[in-house]
C-alpha cells in the first residue's frame, strides 16, 4: 500500500515505500509510550511497550535495508536478526550500545538517524542518511566512534567486549550492552575476556554481552549453528556467566519453517508479537541481573536476515546487483514498510529513550575529568651511570597509578619479567587471593590476564572512554593485541572530543632474549608503528637511556587523542642524556649524545632508534676515531618529529600535532660525508632520517632475524650489528 509521502514526517523525506496500518495501531500506538519527560518504557510486560517495540525493530530493518541499497553495498543481515534485542534495549532506557560486529553499522547509523543524532553532522532525512552511507566525510562502512551518538569503533571481530567492560567500570550503575555475532564466536578470546575481567572485576557486571544467534557468519553457517539452546547457554556458564537469557523464535514459529533458525517476520502478527513480547521481557530481566550484580548474558536467536532482502549469509552482503529498484529489494522493503503515523511513534520513543538523543546523553560524548597528577617526580640519573630503562619508567607509572586511582597497567607477561616490579610493589596486582609475596590485592591496578588481546583491549577502551592506561608488553608478543590498539589510534584520530592517548610500552626484547631465541626476538612490528607515524597520530619513541624513557613517558602521558608507542630494554645501560637534555630530545625528534672534538678524515653520524643497539655503536666510534674519523652519534627518539610535514597527515586528526624538525636543525644533527642509520630493530623507523639526509654516502643496519644464543652480544653479532662490521661498512663507503 502506498501513502502519500506529505503526511509523514520530514524526516521521512526518501522513503521509497510506506506501508499499511497495522491491525491495532490505534489502540497500541496511539501515543508513544515513552512518555515526555521519561527515559524508558514503564512496564516491559505492556501491550504498547510490545507492540511499539516491535514497530521499532522493524523500522530499523527498514532504514537499514533502505540505506544499504541505496549504495548496492554494506551489510544488513546480521542486524536484521537482532533488531528486537535492540529495540528492546533502546525502549527500556539502556543506550549505551557497542558492538563487537562492524558489520551491523547499517543498522546503528538508522538508530542514530531515528534519534536525531546524525542531525549534528548534517543528516536530517532519509534522502540525507542514503546520500552518506559509506562516503567520505559521512557514515563509513564499519562503526566509528566518531559518528555522533556512537560509543566506540567497530571493524575487526573480539574487540567489542572491551569497549562495554571499560564503560561497565568507569561508570558504575549504567548499562552497557554490547552485541555479539555468533560468526564472531570464533575470534580469540571473545568470552575468556570477560571472564577474567569479572575474576579481577567481580563487582563491575554493568555490562551485558548480548548476542545475535543467527546460525551464519560472513559467507557460511557459524561454526556454534549446531549447538543446542541449552549447549549455548552451558558454553556461556562454563565461561563464568551465572544468569543466561535465551530466547529462541522457534519457540513462536507458526508458520512451519524446516531451519533450527526462524525467521520471525514470517510470523502472524499475534505471534510476531509474542517473540517482541519474549524478547523485551528477557533483555528487562538480563539487564537487572547485570546491574544488581550478577554477570549475565543475553542471546536471542533467530534467522540472520529477518525481515529483509534474503537470509542466511546470502543476506550478509549486498552487491551492486541489489539496487533499490530491484524486485527482490522492492519486496523486501514493502514487507517491512511501516505507516508514517508509525515513524512518528518511533522517532518520538528514540528521542526520549536514555534520556534524550545519544550524541548529548552517551558516555563518551563528554570529556571525563582526569585526577591532577602535577609535576612527576623525575630522578635524573647521572650521565655515564648504568640504569634500567624499564625500573626508570615504572617508578614514574607507579606514580601516576598513585595520584589517579582509575590508572590501570596492563601486562600479559608479567611486571616482574620486564624489570617494573616496582610497578607491581605500588600498585598491586588485581587478583582474588591476597598474597603480599605476590603484590596481589582484591583491588588492585595491575590487570594480569595471561593474553595480549585482553591487556591492550582493556587499556586500549579505557584511554578511548576518557580514563587513563597503559599497556606493558614484550615487543615479541605485543602483534597478539595490537590489532586492538590500531582499532583505537584510528578513533581517536577522529574524535570530536579529547581523551588521554593510549600509552604502551614494550621491552625490546629481541637484543635481549638470547637464550629464550626467536619467540622472544620479533622486532619485526616496529615496522608496523613506523607505518602508523603516517597516519598523523602515532608515536614510536625509542628512549636511549633511563633518563630518556622517563622523558618519553612524561611526554606520553600528558598527550591527547595519540597512540604512544615506548620500546625501551630491561637491562642495565649507560646514561647517555640528562633528564633535561631528554625533554628536548623528545620534543625535537633526536640528539647528539656523542661527537668527536676532532677528525681529519671526515665526519661519519650514526643515526641511532634503540638503547642497547648503542653498545656496538660505539664500539664502532672507538674504531673509526683512531683511524681519523669524526664521529657525531645522534640519539632519534621520536622519529615522527623528523618528517616532513608533507610526509604525515598531521593536519586530518583530532588534536593536531604539526610539529617537525626544520631543516636546518636536521641537516645539524644529520650532515655528514658519511651517515650509518643503525636499529635495534628494522629499518623503517629510520625512514624520515633516510628520506631527508643530504649524506650521498649512506647505509643501514637493522635486524635480519632471531636465533638461540647466549648474550646480546650474540645476538648482535648473528645480526651483523657488530663495532668492526659498521666500521668496515664505513671504510667501504670511502670513495
Amino acid at each position: 500500500m502506498k501513502t502519500d509521502v506529505i503526511t509523514a514526517p520530514a524526516f521521512c523525506e526518501g522513503i521509497q515505500h510506506f506501508g499499511p496500518v497495522w491491525e491495532g495501531f490505534s489502540q497500541y500506538a496511539s501515543a508513544a509510550v515513552i512518555k515526555e519527560g521519561k527515559a524508558s518504557i514503564d512496564d516491559s510486560s505492556a501491550p504498547e511497550a510490545v507492540y511499539q517495540t516491535l514497530l521499532m525493530a522493524d523500522a530499523l530493518r527498514y532504514l537499514t535495508l533502505q540505506t544499504c541499497g541505496s549504495k548496492g553495498s554494506g551489510h544488513p543481515g546480521g542486524f536484521a536478526s537482532s533488531a528486537e534485542a535492540y529495540a528492546s534495549l533502546v525502549m527500556l532506557g539502556h543506550t549505551n550500545i557497542v558492538t563487537e560486529v562492524g558489520h551491523h553499522a547499517p543498522g546503528f547509523y538508522s538508530a542514530m538517524f531515528l534519534d536525531t543524532s546524525l542531525e549534528a553532522m548534517g543528516i536530517k532525512t532519509v534522502t540525507d542518511l542514503m546520500a552518506r552511507f559509506r562516503e567520505k566525510h559521512g557514515l563509513l562502512g564499519h562503526l566509528s566512534g566518531a559518528i555522533p551518538g556512537l560509543l566506540a569503533p567497530a571493524g575487526p571481530l573480539g574487540q567489542g567486549q572491551h569497549f562495554a567492560m571499560a564503560g561497565a567500570l568507569l561508570h558504575p550503575g549504567k548499562l552497557f550492552p554490547v552485541t555479539i555475532g555468533d560468526g564472531g564466536m570464533g575470534e580469540p578470546y571473545v568470552l575468556n575476556s570477560m571472564m577474567h575481567f569479572n575474576t579481577a572485576y567481580p563487582k563491575v557486571t554493568n555490562f551485558l554481552p548480548t548476542l545475535v544467534w543467527n546460525g551464519y557468519s560472513q559467507e557460511h553457517h557459524s561454526m556454534v549453528s549446531r549447538f543446542t539452546d541449552e549447549e549455548m547457554i552451558a558454553y556461556w556458564k562454563g565461561h563464568g556467566f551465572k544468569e543466561v537469557v535465551l530466547v529462541d523464535a522457534k519457540a513462536f514459529d507458526d508458520t512451519n519453517q524446516t531451519s533450527a533458525y526462524a525467521d520471525s517476520s514470517y510470523f502472524s502478527q499475534k505471534q510476531r508479537l509474542a517473540f517482541a513480547a519474549a524478547v523485551l521481557a528477557g533483555v528487562d530481566k538480563a539487564a537487572k541481573s547485570a546491574l544488581r550484580g550478577t554477570l549475565t548474558a543475553f542471546i536471542i536467536k533467530q534467522m540472520k536476515g529477518t525481515g529483509v532482502h534474503t537470509v542466511g549469509a546470502k543476506s550478509h552482503n549486498l552487491y551492486p546487483a541489489d539496487s533499490l529498484d530491484k524486485p527482490h529489494m522492492i519486496e523486501g522493503l514493502k514487507r517491512r514498510a511501516l505507516n508514517p503515523e508509525a515513524w512518528k511513534i518511533v522517532r518520538e520513543n528514540f528521542v526520549r529513550a536514555g534520556g534524550g538523543p545519544a550524541v548529548k546523553t552517551s558516555v563518551t560524548e563528554h570529556v571525563m575529568e582526569l585526577a591532577p597528577l602535577g609535576n612527576m617526580p623525575l630522578h635524573d640519573f647521572p650521565k655515564g651511570e648504568k640504569a634500567v630503562p624499564a625500573t626508570a619508567m615504572g617508578a614514574l607509572v607507579a606514580y601516576v597509578g598513585t595520584k589517579d586511582k582509575r590508572f590501570v597497567v596492563a601486562n600479559a607477561d608479567g611486571n616482574e619479567a620486564s624489570a617494573m616490579k616496582n610497578i607491581n610493589d605500588a600498585l598491586k596486582i588485581r587478583h582474588p587471593t591476597v598474597d603480599p609475596l605476590y603484590n596481589q590485592e582484591p583491588e588492585g591496578q595491575v590487570y594480569e590476564p595471561l593474553n595480549e588481546d585482553a591487556c591492550a583491549g582493556l587499556a586500549s577502551a579505557l584511554a578511548l572512554f576518557g580514563s587513563r592506561a597503559l599497556w606493558l608488553s614484550y615487543e615479541s608478543f605485543a602483534i597478539n593485541g595490537w590489532p586492538i590498539v590500531q582499532t583505537v589510534a584510528q578513533a581517536m584520530a577522529e574524535l570530536r572530543r579529547k581523551t588521554p592517548s593510549i600509552v604502551t610500552m614494550f621491552t625490546a626484547g629481541a637484543l635481549e632474549q638470547g637464550r629464550n631465541g626467536w619467540t622472544h626476538q620479533r622486532p619485526e612490528i616496529e615496522n608496523f608503528f613506523a607505518a602508523q607515524m603516517r597516519n598523523g597520530n602515532t608515536y614510536a619513541l625509542f628512549p636511549c637511556d633511563a633518563n630518556a624513557i622517563q622523558a618519553s613517558y612524561e611526554y606520553a602521558t600528558n598527550s591527547s587523542n595519540k597512540c604512544m608507542v615506548i620500546i625501551a630494554s630491561k637491562s642495565p645501560l649507560p646514561v647517555y642524556m640528562s633528564v633535561g637534555e631528554a625533554k628536548i630530545a623528545v620534543e625535537e625528534g633526536a640528539a647528539v649524545i656523542y661527537e668527536s672534538k676532532t677528525g681529519s678524515r671526515g665526519t661519519v653520524v650514526f643515526a641511532v632508534t634503540g638503547d642497547m643497539i648503542f653498545l656496538p655503536v660505539f664500539d664502532a666510534k672507538d674504531k673509526l676515531e683512531a683511524e681519523g674519523y669524526k664521529v657525531r652519534i645522534v640519539a632519534v627518539i621520536n622519529p615522527r618529529r623528523l618528517y616532513r610535514p608533507s610526509d604525515v597527515s598531521w593536519n586530518t586528526v583530532s588534536q593536531p600535532d604539526n610539529k617537525f624538525m626544520g631543516d636546518a636543525n636536521f641537516n645539524k644533527l644529520f650532515d655528514a660525508d658519511i651517515l650509518l642509520a643503525v636499529s635495534g630493530g628494522p629499518s623503517a623507523v629510520l625512514e624520515p632520517i633516510l628520506l631527508r639526509t643530504r649524506a650521498a654516502r649512506r647505509d643501514t643496519f637493522a635486524w635480519k632475524r632471531g636465533e638461540t644464543t647466549a648474550s646480546p652480544a650474540e645476538i648482535m653479532e648473528f645480526n651483523g650489528l657488530t663495532g668492526v662490521a659498521m666500521a668496515q661498512r664505513v671504510r667501504t663507503l670511502v670513495v
